[in-house]
């Protein structure tokens, strides 16, 4: 099993210090000493003051935070989680990704959602009710364009005759794509396209927000599991793909009555359902807090797991 953090930001409250160079680098190089497989950057360019007050984060811009990663790291692996995929070109996605896998010798995943917040489709110009439809066309597109063969494709809003994308990604056949989302059809573009699940945990009230299905325990997600693996079996494709998921036992790392041998519990348990990287959530202010409690995660759980 590996362990990923998405970088902490989260509304206001986060420390002005995570967003510094030296910030920043500091928890990078707290994440690869305590053994984090991943970092994960968040895809909100514009939301809206209506969803931040109900709760909602601030994000860096993706790429551009994944590219100093590539920097300033060695092993740790770079990963949108998620990137709203209909929000841009999918071939200018496709550069993107393949940029910063050039950059970090081959080590990015694409988590790739349809993402949720309406009024940040149309911040951005983009039709909310087609967000489905796009989300299938850019995957086909930009596996197109990291083939490095030329791409002909007539797409809903674009239109590509003869083009070309180099360089190509390092990793071949190409950089992972996870599909994020609770729903049947995030599992199906798994078991068509995908080498990865993100399902995440849901609410049902936010389920309904997020026009996704509840998810809330390990046993919710059993059955959505099953399901995947069906599909999989169904798609003649190749059971073993990763699942991301998160797990709750033993509360926050960074609290002081942090349960270490029920966190262990919890994840041993999320491993024989198949579950293969877990998400740890880390506090962002301040940001000493947040190098703290990635050494001691390092330590007391992934250094004994």
């Amino acid at each position: 099993m590996q362990f990923s953090f998405t970088y902490p930001m989260a509304g206001g409250d986060h420390d002005p210090a995570l967003t510094t160079r030296d910030g920043m680098r500091s928890v990078l190089e707290a994440a690869e000493a305590a053994g984090f497989g991943a970092v994960g950057f968040t895809d909100h360019p514009i939301p809206s003051r209506r969803w931040l007050e109900a709760g909602g984060h601030n994000a860096l811009d993706p790429f551009a935070a994944l590219a100093f990663c590539a920097a300033v790291t060695e092993q740790i692996r770079l990963m949108t989680n998620v990137v709203v995929v209909p929000y841009r070109n999918p071939f200018l996605l496709a550069k993107m990704v393949a940029t910063v896998d050039v950059l970090s010798d081959g080590r990015t995943i694409l988590g790739a959602g349809t993402g949720y917040l309406r009024a940040e489709y149309r911040a951005l110009g983009v039709e909310f009710d087609e967000r489905n439809e796009l989300f299938d066309e850019a995957l086909d597109t930009i596996l197109a364009a990291w083939s490095g063969d030329e791409v002909t494709f007539e797409g809903r809003h674009f239109t590509a005759s003869s083009n070309r994308a180099h360089p190509e990604p390092v990793q071949q056949p190409h950089p992972p794509i996870w599909i994020g989302g609770n729903s049947g059809r995030a599992r199906q573009r798994v078991a068509s396209k995908g080498q990865g699940w993100i399902p995440f945990p849901t609410s049902p009230q936010l389920a309904t927000t997020a026009r996704t299905a509840p998810l809330e325990t390990r046993d919710d997600l059993v059955p959505m599991l099953d399901d995947l693996w069906h599909r999989l079996e169904a798609a003649k494709r190749d059971p073993a793909v990763d699942v991301h998921f998160v797990c709750p036992d033993g509360g926050s790392p960074a609290s002081d009555d942090f349960g270490v041998d029920a966190h262990l519990a919890g994840l041993a348990a999320l491993e024989e359902l198949g579950v293969t990287w877990v998400g740890v959530p880390v506090p962002g202010d301040p940001l000493d807090r947040t190098v703290e409690a990635l050494h001691r995660y390092g330590e007391e759980i992934i250094d004994g797991s």
